[in-house]
């Protein structure tokens, strides 16, 4: 009922975010005589500012047209590499002959990205400075409400056995690189690989500020989870998808409760960012603005997530810490990190990172006990936080070229 309530919500407000979008216009726009009006900056800036405060924020776009190669611009042609019912395997391809491709020797990335409220183009930023040395995949998660009832449930093991498929299918020269959320589920699928003497391995495995042991460093996201009971998850935050999608009937994670979510841990500094924004406009700062808009744009565009998914992982990731304690078994198989060798491991963490504490991702590590040591490595990212580890100055001139680096070692 409540997905109800919010989509009747969303259309009796409608009206009023498009009359502020139009009016933010009207005192903005240079051909519009109000705009030469006393006080027209300020009224502009307070109409935007409910207008996007109000507005539908869908799913954003990559936009990497180009990227920099050997001091050349080359064109980036976006195309479906594979499509699965619930993740869609991108592929940044260089525009570029057979023969010219082939002289760079670039290295296969396949990028997981989280299925845990974003979209993958929250990853942008780490697709585009990784496309200068490596060819690059990434997975890109459909919104529950899209998909319809008939293609059935999608459950964590499905979640493991799509990243088996796009291995094997992406080999043999494959890095794999997890960011956040998937990097439980990455490390799980390489297992039971390794278990299993699969022949398509991946040469390395890089995990970034994912939630490998939550034990660790605790943060306000892993005390949510285990000061809750999985019955309150389950009746809380589960609701059926709407009629008006395809997805109807659909038990779902709703993207608008992960959203409030996502602003409750830091209320205060939202408000101050939206706040700031106003003033921006009023100014006239309009590169400032243009900023705001950029994130929150990304920050916004949230999606549903299964809900048999969802509880899986609250209760195998969160509350009952099966990974780090060698309990795990995916369809009567144990997850064995320890029977991974031959794969090399690159952990990496931020000292700030508020979502996955100190330690949580490195515990790796430890966990792959039979990887040598000259194969294994980590990184603490001095003051940076979980966006930081992925995106900003911080990544683009400190991280990625570590894990160029790392990658380019064990090719």
């Amino acid at each position: 009922m409540l997905y109800q309530l919010h989509e009747l919500n969303r259309s009796l407000l409608n009206p009023l975010i498009q009359w502020a979008e139009a009016s933010s216009k009207l005192f903005s726009d240079p051909v519009s005589p109000l705009a030469y009006t006393p006080f027209a900056q300020p009224i502009a800036a307070g109409y935007e500012l409910m207008y996007r405060l109000g507005k539908d924020y869908e799913k954003p776009h990559f936009d990497i047209s180009s990227v920099s190669v050997n001091g050349k611009d080359v064109k980036i042609i976006e195309e479906v590499a594979e499509e699965k019912s619930f993740c869609t395997l991108l592929h940044f391809k260089k525009d570029m002959s057979a023969k010219a491709y082939a002289a760079l020797k670039q290295p296969t990335i396949l990028l997981v990205a989280p299925l845990s409220g974003h979209h993958a183009t929250l990853l942008r930023d780490t697709v585009r400075s990784l496309l200068v040395e490596h060819d690059v995949y990434i997975t890109d998660w459909r919104d529950a409400r899209m998909v319809p009832l008939s293609e059935g449930p999608f459950h964590l093991h499905d979640y493991i056995y799509y990243i088996q498929d796009f291995i094997r299918q992406l080999g043999p020269n494959l890095h794999v690189i997890s960011v956040c959320q998937p990097t439980v589920p990455v490390l799980a699928a390489i297992s039971l690989m390794a278990s299993a003497r699969d022949a398509h391995l991946p040469k390395s495995m890089t995990m970034m500020g994912g939630p490998i042991d939550p034990r660790k460093s605790p943060t306000q996201v892993n005390n949510l989870a285990t000061e809750k009971p999985y019955s309150w998850f389950e009746n809380q935050v589960i609701h059926s998808v709407p009629a008006s999608y395809p997805g109807f009937g659909r038990k779902v994670y709703p993207g608008f409760l992960q959203h409030a979510g996502f602003i409750a841990m830091n209320p205060g500094r939202h408000a101050q960012s939206h706040w700031d924004f106003y003033m921006h406009l009023r100014e006239g700062d309009n590169e400032s603005a243009e900023e705001h808009r950029k994130f929150y744009d990304e920050y916004n565009a949230v999606l549903d997530m299964p809900a048999e998914y969802y509880l899986e992982t609250i209760k195998t990731v969160f509350q009952e810490h099966r990974l780090p304690l060698g309990t795990w078994e995916v369809e009567g198989k144990l997850v064995k990190p320890q029977d991974i060798k031959t794969v090399a491991l690159f952990t990496i963490e931020g000292e700030r990172d508020d979502i996955s504490g100190l330690g949580q991702t490195h515990a790796a590590q430890d966990l792959c006990s039979s990887i040598a040591k000259s194969n294994k490595q980590q990184f603490t990212a001095p003051q940076c936080g979980h966006y930081g580890i992925f995106s900003g100055r911080k990544w683009r001139e400190i991280i990625c070229p570590k894990i160029t680096d790392f990658i380019a070692k064990h090719s």
